[in-house]
């Protein structure tokens, strides 16, 4: 039998105003764990953490013993602020102790970067555009922030590039430069990345600019060539851009639709993942409520469309693929389901096994393999 596979969740518990506008009715119970067969079927529940408000997205330690997740929250101890919290996970496999929590200085942290070393968290503050850097102690609590960095400007579309909305945070190979998506204005902001002080140091010369209105969300590094892909939320495209030497000089070379010829409707982007094979690029579409795959090109790193595979739910707000390349969950926000399915490891292709793991306004899925028990 294949190896189990481990499932964490993260989920909306309050209500929420949406950049948008829209106001979400979170109805989640805090972070679920759940273990599945490696081959898709055979999902059960481990534990359910209660009592965390807006875990909307989570990070484990490279040692999987630290799990950590922001809390998306606008006020915070009557400060305008969001948090991030920190718990131990226990080798018996109950439910994680609780650490601590610091402010993130910056309102609806909605991303969590833990370093390769271990040693740091990034936070990204959605709303108000910010980063946000925290030192991890040796018993995995959370340290006071080590760097601080708001960012400035707006773009083309008014409801939503008024300001800066920092959405994500990557570290890159060999932990040198941290890569922020700011949906609000239109960058991919480039950090030199200090892996000792944990401060952050940008390099305007190296930041790379989407088309306006475009709204990068989320980046992936290919993970043996020189090519990194943006999802890009507002125009329902992918960037595809070729990197440049050993510094992280990014260059555009191929912007591709995310929804089918054809599609009339409202739909918008969110996750972004590669296979681990770095042969298949997935997204997901809310609206479309579709997962679309993509053939990496060899040599060039250029996408080629490979087919849209419904999410088998609403609003396919996250996804993740096992370690091995077998399994793709998607989670869907606004119908509290999340769909196992198999892929096709020759054509990229998804097939749902029939199995559904049934969480209320799933917001972030991460799948890791089993760990052994002590």
């Amino acid at each position: 039998m294949a190896e189990k596979l481990l499932a964490y969740v993260g989920t909306y518990t309050d209500p929420i105003l949406f950049g948008t506008g829209q106001v979400l009715m979170g109805k989640g119970e805090g972070i679920y764990l759940f273990e599945l067969d490696g081959d898709g079927g055979g999902a059960k529940l481990v534990w359910k953490k209660t009592g965390v408000t807006n875990p909307s997205f989570l990070d484990l330690s490279p040692s999987r013993r630290f799990l950590y997740a922001v809390n998306e929250l606008k006020d915070y101890e009557g400060e305008k602020t969001g948090t991030l919290s920190a718990f131990a996970l226990d080798a018996g496999g109950g439910p994680p102790r609780f650490l601590n929590r610091k402010a993130t200085f910056g309102t609806d942290p909605c991303h969590v970067a833990v370093a390769p070393s271990g040693k740091y968290a990034v936070v990204t503050n959605y709303m108000s555009g910010s980063v946000c850097v925290f030192p991890i102690l040796a018993d995995g609590s959370l340290g006071d922030a080590s760097d601080f960095r708001q960012h400035r400007g707006s773009s083309v579309n008014p409801a939503r590039q008024a300001g800066p909305h920092a959405h994500s945070a990557v570290f890159d190979r060999g932990e040198a430069h941290v890569l922020v998506s700011d949906l609000g204005t239109d960058e991919l902001v480039v950090y030199a990345w200090d892996g000792i002080g944990g401060k952050l140091d940008r390099k305007d010369e190296l930041c790379y600019k989407a088309k306006p209105g475009a709204g990068p969300r989320h980046l992936a590094l290919h993970p043996s060539a020189p090519f990194a892909y943006i999802v890009n939320e507002l125009d329902s495209t992918i960037s595809v851009l070729a990197r440049d030497g050993a510094r992280p000089s990014f260059r555009e070379i191929q912007t591709i639709g995310s929804l089918p010829s054809g599609f009339t409707g409202a739909s918008s982007c969110a996750d972004l993942h590669l296979s681990p094979y770095g042969d298949f690029l997935y997204c997901s579409n809310r609206g479309h409520d579709s997962i679309a795959v993509f053939k990496i090109l060899t040599g060039t790193g250029r996408l080629e469309a490979a087919g849209h595979f419904p999410s088998g739910g609403r609003t396919p707000r996250s996804f993740d693929i096992d370690p091995s390349g077998r399994i793709l969950l998607a989670a869907n926000q606004d119908s509290d389901n999340i769909v196992v399915f198999r892929i096709d490891r020759d054509r990229g292709g998804l097939q749902a096994t029939g199995s559904e793991l049934e969480v209320p306004t799933p917001v972030c899925v991460r799948i890791y393999g089993a760990v052994s028990k002590p």
